[in-house]
C-alpha cells in the first residue's frame, strides 16, 4: 500500500511517500480504510526523535495517530465493528510503527469510536487526540464543574478549540488565550478571548478578579507562572505540554486511548455541541507539507491529510 514514512528521526525532509509494509490484522484490531488522518504537534515532536525515552521506534515508521475511514475487516475478537462502518480512532501503541498516514491502518479495537454522521471525514479526523485530550484533561483530572470559570490557553488551536467547547458544554465560563486574529473564533465557540503577551495576567483578572477555578495550559514555559499566580484558593492546574507543571502543585498528563471517551465525543459532535475547525487539508503525498504548516504553532483548529478514496464505500 502506499504510504508516508521515515526511516531515522529528523525534520520533514525524512517524509517520504512510497510502498510500505500492508498491515496485518491481530485479533483484536480492525483494519481501516484510511479517508483522512489529522496532524498533531506529537507527530513532528516523535519523529525528531523528542519522544525517544518514552517511545520505542521501529524503523521504517510510519507516522500518525488520529484516523477517520472505514472499516475493511474486523479481527476475529472484534464484535463491536462490521466491514463498512464508518470509524474515528486515536491509533497510538506502545511504540512508533504502524500510524495512520497509510492507505490503511490495523487500529487496536480499543482506539476506535463510530464516527459522528454529520462531520465530514477531514473534520472527523481531527477529533481523536485532540478531543481526547481535552475531554479527558476537563473532565476526568480538572473535573470541571458547572458554574466554574476556567482559562484554557491557544484557545484556537487544535486541542484549545475543542476544550472550549467541552468547557461550555459542562457549564463553566471559559476564558482563552487567543491571537487578536482569532478573538471572533473563540467568540464563536463560547469563550471569552484573551490576547496574549505582556499584559496577560491584567487581562485575565479584569474577567476573573476572584481568580480562575482551573487552567488548561497547552503551552508551557513562562505561560505555567502567569497561570499560577492567576489561580483561586484551591484551584487547579494541568498541563500538556511543560512536565514542570508538577513543581507548581499541578498536574502533566498525556492523553491515552479510550473508546468509551471517544464515543461521547462522536455524542456530542452528533447533538451540535462540538465541531472542529479543518484550516487546511493536504493530500498524503504532501504530508510533510502538513508537518511544516502545523510546526509553526499558528494553526486554528486542525490540518488534516487525506487519502485517494478509490476504492472506499
Amino acid at each position: 500500500m502506499k504510504g508516508i514514512s521515515y526511516s531515522r528521526y529528523g525534520g520533514p525532509e525524512v517524509l517520504e511517500y512510497g510502498e510500505v509494509r500492508d498491515p496485518k490484522v491481530g485479533p483484536d484490531q480492525v483494519l481501516v480504510k484510511v479517508r483522512a488522518a489529522a496532524v498533531n504537534p506529537v507527530d513532528w515532536k516523535c519523529r525528531e526523535g523528542y519522544l525517544d525515552a518514552i517511545l520505542d521506534a521501529v524503523f521504517p515508521v510510519v507516522p500518525g495517530w488520529d484516523v477517520s475511514g472505514v472499516v475493511v475487516q474486523p479481527g476475529a475478537s472484534v464484535t463491536e465493528f462490521a466491514a463498512g462502518d464508518e470509524v474515528i480512532g486515536y491509533v497510538r501503541e506502545d511504540f512508533l510503527s504502524r500510524g495512520t498516514f497509510a492507505e490503511y491502518v490495523a487500529a487496536p479495537v480499543r482506539t476506535l469510536a463510530r464516527k459522528p454522521r454529520n462531520l465530514s471525514f477531514e473534520e472527523a479526523a481531527g477529533l481523536p487526540l485532540a478531543g481526547l485530550t481535552a475531554y479527558q484533561v476537563l473532565v476526568k483530572v480538572l473535573r470541571v464543574q458547572r458554574g466554574e470559570t476556567v482559562l484554557v490557553h491557544a484557545a484556537a488551536g487544535g486541542v484549545g478549540s475543542l476544550a472550549v467547547q467541552i468547557g461550555v458544554h459542562l457549564g463553566a465560563r471559559v476564558i482563552g488565550t487567543a491571537s487578536e486574529r482569532n478573538h471572533d473564533f473563540v467568540r464563536g465557540l463560547g469563550g471569552e478571548p484573551v490576547a496574549y503577551g505582556e499584559g496577560l495576567a491584567e487581562r485575565v483578572r479584569a474577567l476573573a478578579p476572584g481568580g480562575v477555578d482551573a487552567v488548561f495550559d497547552t503551552i508551557g514555559g513562562d505561560t505555567l507562572k502567569t497561570s499560577d499566580d492567576l489561580l483561586a484558593p484551591e484551584g487547579r492546574l494541568v498541563s500538556i505540554a511543560d512536565p514542570e507543571v508538577v513543581s507548581q502543585g499541578g498536574l502533566y498528563y498525556f492523553v491515552r486511548p479510550d473508546a468509551e471517551d471517544l464515543g461521547k465525543l462522536s455524542e456530542l459532535a452528533e447533538q451540535g455541541d462540538l465541531s472542529v475547525n479543518v484550516q487546511e487539508t493536504f493530500p498524503l503525498e504532501r504530508a510533510a507539507d502538513a508537518h511544516r504548516l502545523n510546526q509553526e504553532g499558528r494553526t486554528r483548529g486542525k490540518i488534516v491529510v487525506t487519502v485517494d478514496r478509490e476504492g472506499t464505500s
